[in-house]
């Protein structure tokens, strides 16, 4: 499985960006997906992850109620759309999938993900 990832850009604060990754490669439905970001100078940290199918989800609590992960397994794409974005939300976002059972929602630390994308560039300004 590749992973890319897209959708990044420059938007005011309170405005909504929409991340993709597409996934390219065979059974893609057998992997659950995070989305992760990093910003300079800090660790990397969790934002969101999907099981397989689609029915649950996990948010870190700085995303909560603001940003929605979703996927369309026929399109082999894991989305996170991103709302009331705040200046503290620039960094480059990564998606990452992991091989799991289906009712298992990917777990918050990086370690154990089998596969990357490449980053995205999401900047607010106040």
């Amino acid at each position: 499985v590749q992973l890319q990832a897209s959708g990044g850009g420059l938007v005011q604060a309170g405005g909504s960006l929409r991340l993709s990754c597409a996934a390219s490669g065979p059974a893609f439905t057998m992997y659950g997906v995070s989305w992760f970001r990093q910003a300079p100078g800090k660790e990397r940290e969790f934002v969101a992850a999907i099981n397989r199918s689609g029915g649950s989800t996990v948010y870190a609590d700085s995303v909560k109620g603001r940003f929605t992960i979703s996927r369309d397994n026929a399109k082999k794409t894991v989305y996170l759309q991103m709302n009331s974005l705040e200046p503290e939300d620039t960094a480059v976002y990564y998606c990452a999938a992991k091989r799991v059972i289906v009712t298992v929602v990917p777990g918050p630390e990086g370690r154990g993900y089998d596969y990357w994308g490449q980053g995205t560039q999401v900047t607010v300004s106040s």
